[in-house]
C-alpha cells in the first residue's frame, strides 16, 4: 500500500515508525508539512518524496493511505478531502472539535464507504490490560456496569502551550485538558460503558495557566447512562504526570485499571492481575499500542473486515466529549467553540 503522512511532529514519528514496521506491502510515499525541513527530516529518514503544500502531496502522489498528525482543527477538513479522493485515514485524536465538523466527517465516511475507510487513533483500546476489562464485563460475572470513575491528574506547564502555538487555543485545539490529555480515559469510559448516554454535564475551570492559555486546565463531568452513572476528572494543573485510573462498578463487584494492575473485587475476593506495559514508540504518556492499533488498520483494509477503532465504532465518544464541553460552556450542542 501506498501511504503519505501530513503533520511531521511529535507524534508523527510513531505514525512513521509503526509504518516502517508494517512489512514491505506498506511503504511510505511521501510526507508533508507546512514547515518543509520537518518534512525534509521525515522523508531522509523513512524514504519517500517531501512537501510543504499537503494537497500538492495528494495531487501528484497516488496514495492509498493517509495519516492526519496535524494540530486539531485541521484534522476533519484533510481526513474529508483524502476520503473525497478515495484515500483512506487513519487519523490522530480528535476527529473534530465542533459539532459541523463531526457532521462533516460523517457525511465524508459515508459517502466513500466502500471506496475508503477512516479510523481514528483511540490506540489505549487495544491494550491487553483493557481487552481483559472489555472481555470480563461482557461475559458478566460480575454483572450489570453501573458506574465508571475516571481521573486524570497531569502537568502541562506554559512552555507546553508556547512551544506549539495552535495549543491552548480555542479556534485551533478546541479545548484543553479533556480534548487532549483526558479524551483517552474518556473514550475507555464510554467503550467500557457500551451504550449511549443520555444525559452529559460538566464544568471547567483554569487554575493554574490564567492568562496564558484560553482553553481549560481542569474539567469534572457527570454523565448519566440507562441504569448507569460515570464521573471523570481531568487536570493538568498537577505536579506530575501520573497514571490514569478507571474504575468500573458492577452489581456483583468492581474492576480497576491504574498503571500495569487490574484489580477485581467480588464475592468478598479481591484478585491482581498484572499487564507490563509494552515497549512502544514515543512518549511514555502515549502508550505502547500505537503500533498495535496502525498494524490493524492496515490488515482491514487487506480483507475488508471490521475495525475497533473505524470511525462508526468511536462516534459516541466524540459527542460525548462535544456534549461535556457544551455543557460546560452554556452551550445547547454548542455550534461554535465557545469560552470556559
Amino acid at each position: 500500500m501506498r501511504i503519505g503522512l501530513v503533520g511531521c511532529g511529535s507524534i508523527a514519528q510513531v505514525h512513521l515508525k509503526s509504518i516502517a514496521a508494517l512489512g514491505p506491502d506498506c511503504r511510505l510515499i511521501a510526507a508533508a508539512d507546512c514547515e518543509r525541513d520537518r518534512a525534509e527530516r521525515a522523508a531522509e529518514e523513512f524514504g519517500g518524496a517531501c512537501y510543504q503544500d499537503w494537497r500538492k502531496m495528494l495531487d501528484r502522489e497516488r496514495l492509498d493511505v493517509l495519516h492526519v498528525c496535524t494540530p486539531h482543527h485541521l484534522h476533519t477538513p484533510m481526513a474529508v478531502e483524502a476520503l473525497e479522493r478515495g484515500i483512506s485515514v487513519f487519523l490522530e485524536k480528535p476527529p473534530a472539535i465542533t459539532w459541523e465538523q463531526l457532521d462533516h466527517l460523517k457525511e465524508a465516511a459515508d459517502r466513500a464507504r466502500g471506496k475508503s475507510r477512516l479510523a481514528v487513533c483511540f490506540q489505549n483500546r487495544l491494550h491487553p490490560r483493557v481487552e481483559y476489562v472489555k472481555t470480563l464485563l461482557q461475559e458478566g460475572s460480575l454483572g450489570e456496569v453501573t458506574g465508571i470513575r475516571g481521573f486524570v491528574t497531569w502537568n502541562r506547564e506554559g512552555a507546553y502551550y508556547s512551544d506549539s502555538p495552535w495549543r491552548g487555543r480555542l479556534a485551533t485545539e478546541g479545548g484543553g485538558a479533556l480534548i487532549n490529555q483526558g479524551i483517552h480515559t474518556l473514550d475507555l469510559m464510554q467503550y467500557l460503558m457500551g451504550r449511549a448516554p443520555v444525559d452529559a454535564d460538566a464544568a471547567c475551570e483554569n487554575f493554574h495557566l490564567k492568562g496564558e492559555i484560553e482553553v481549560e486546565d481542569t474539567l469534572t463531568a457527570y454523565v448519566r447512562y440507562p441504569g448507569a452513572k460515570a464521573v471523570l476528572y481531568v487536570t493538568t494543573a498537577y505536579a506530575a504526570d501520573m497514571p490514569p485510573l478507571i474504575e468500573v462498578q458492577c452489581r456483583r463487584g468492581r474492576v480497576r485499571m491504574e498503571e500495569d494492575e487490574v484489580r477485581i473485587w467480588r464475592e468478598g475476593t479481591e484478585e491482581t492481575r498484572n499487564f507490563p506495559e509494552r515497549k512502544g514508540f514515543g512518549k511514555s504518556c502515549w502508550g505502547s499500542c500505537h503500533q498495535e492499533a496502525i498494524r490493524g488498520f492496515y490488515e482491514s483494509l487487506r480483507n475488508g473486515s471490521p475495525y475497533l477503532l473505524d470511525f462508526e465504532q468511536v462516534q459516541e465518544t466524540v459527542k460525548l466529549m462535544l456534549r461535556l464541553y457544551g455543557a460546560a460552556r452554556g452551550e445547547e450542542k454548542a455550534k461554535e467553540a465557545g469560552s470556559c
